[in-house]
């Protein structure tokens, strides 16, 4: 597991505290059997057995650190009730003054009866502990694991390689989560024969490398897998429920699906479409005519966050600049689409180009970009 450095010299320390502490109670245990002898006045075998309970109950307790604080409480409270009403049953068995039934059987029963309903309480409770509010509490008590703010990076965002600039700039916080099983899908990619593909894993290992490379990043690489799913997006679904953590992807398919399995997802492509610039009818721009449309006379032209331009009339000035003025904006799926005509010719239209009768607006200028940015496979491009 890879994190920041502070986090990195805190978690070792720990870990060597813990190991302490374990061998410590181990001796502890072993030594009062040597004392005690309280198996068969034998020294040996009573350490033997000391040892044994000691690595039951550490065994015990590192199955028990992964619950949360509600299912601990709930457990505790389900077992404490089940005892109670033990006690209570036990003290109206060993009552009966019936001879029909012998002491031992009463005591057994008693001792039965507690630990069938001790255990009983505790399954119950433990389930049952996520009906739980600790807000209730005022603060008192707080389950900090499902405060983490956890987010799973699929295979599609690292190779995008966005990821990176936005996690840069600060606006991602939280944990960054790398499963093993995306590691593993990143390293088929680069060593796949086709040479495309070759260079799109090798471009999303280095994406890795640059994000592991930011020290005010938390980068935890996970090793939890689930063999018996054999699709890496329902992986990814079943990870973000078992940690409780948003999915960052930019497949669209991998999108709905997890919204229907409940798991929250967050879409690089819809905050790219956020954040592109507002471009109204009737704005002015300058662009670069790069291909001829699907329709008749059009000409297709991109901005330079690659929103597609579809021009009336500009298929003579393919590889030319040239002044256009919206006419209409289509927002889609996949992204956003500019429709719009020559300025010559709104000009000398109707003036739908004009604001309040008044002179045009400043242009915005693509800069004359020659191709479309980034498309990925999960988003098509439009024409």
């Amino acid at each position: 597991m890879t994190g920041s450095s502070g986090r990195g010299k805190i978690r070792p320390v720990m870990h060597a505290d813990v190991v302490i502490i374990r061998l410590v109670f181990t001796a502890i245990l072993v030594s009062a059997g040597y004392v005690l002898r309280p198996i068969a006045r034998d020294r040996w075998i009573s350490a033997g057995v000391g040892a044994l309970i000691a690595i039951c109950i550490i065994l015990f307790e590192l199955r028990i650190r992964r619950a949360t604080l509600k299912t601990l409480i709930g457990a505790a409270v389900g077992s404490i009730m089940g005892i109670i009403g033990a006690f209570l049953i036990g003290s109206l068995i060993s009552r009966q003054e019936s001879m029909a039934v012998a002491p031992e059987v009463k005591t057994f029963l008693t001792l039965a009866l507690t630990f069938f309903m001790a255990y009983v309480g505790l399954m119950v409770g433990a389930a049952k502990g996520d009906y739980l509010e600790l807000s209730a509490l005022g603060g008192i008590l707080t389950d900090k694991a499902s405060r983490r703010d956890l987010k799973i990076l699929d295979t599609s965002v690292i190779i995008d390689g966005r990821i990176a600039d936005v996690a840069e700039t600060g606006f991602l916080t939280g944990s960054l989560i790398i499963p093993q099983f995306i590691l593993r899908e990143l390293q088929q990619v680069a060593d796949s024969p086709d040479s495309s593909k070759r260079q799109r894993g090798r471009r999303g290992l280095d994406m890795l490398n640059r994000l592991q490379n930011n020290s005010s990043l938390d980068i935890q690489i996970v090793e939890t897998d689930f063999p018996s799913v054999r699709e890496v997006d329902l992986k990814l679904i079943e990870l973000g429920k078992q940690l409780d953590a948003v999915i960052v992807t930019n497949d669209f398919n991998l999108n709905k699906v997890s919204q229907l399995r409940g798991v929250s997802v967050l879409n690089i492509n819809e905050l790219a479409n956020a954040l592109k610039p507002v471009v109204l009818p009737g704005e002015a721009m300058r662009v670069f005519i790069l291909k001829e449309g699907k329709e008749y006379n059009q000409g297709v032209a991109y901005l330079d966050d690659g929103t597609m331009v579809v021009v009336d009339n500009a298929r003579r000035l393919i590889g030319k600049n040239a002044d256009i003025a919206v006419t209409s904006v289509l927002q889609t799926t996949a992204g956003k689409m500019i429709f719009g005509r020559l300025w010559e010719e709104a000009e000398n239209g109707n003036g739908e180009h004009r604001t309040n009768g008044t002179a045009r607006r400043p242009q915005r200028d693509s800069r004359g970009t020659s191709a479309p940015v980034r498309v990925t496979d999960s988003e098509p491009v439009l024409e």
